[in-house]
């Protein structure tokens, strides 16, 4: 799905300003996935192996509550 319906969606939009978050789930941090994340969005990826690390776990603060 990311290779062959999101980089090319994102290919139409202007992305230069975008940031891209992503939840800790095992199977959405293996390397391969995290390698093109990190090509499509540079320091703009806030994940578990990411450039931002994903926020300590809360039960208050949402991932975005917390980083914005």
């Amino acid at each position: 799905m990311i290779t062959n319906f999101f980089i090319p969606e994102l290919n139409n939009h202007d992305v230069q300003e975008l940031w891209f978050q992503q939840d800790g789930d095992t199977c959405h941090t293996a390397r391969a996935i995290i390698d093109l994340l990190k090509d499509t969005f540079g320091d703009r990826l806030i994940s578990r192996f990411g450039p931002v690390n994903w926020p300590p776990r809360s039960c208050d603060l949402t991932p975005l509550d917390y980083f914005l």
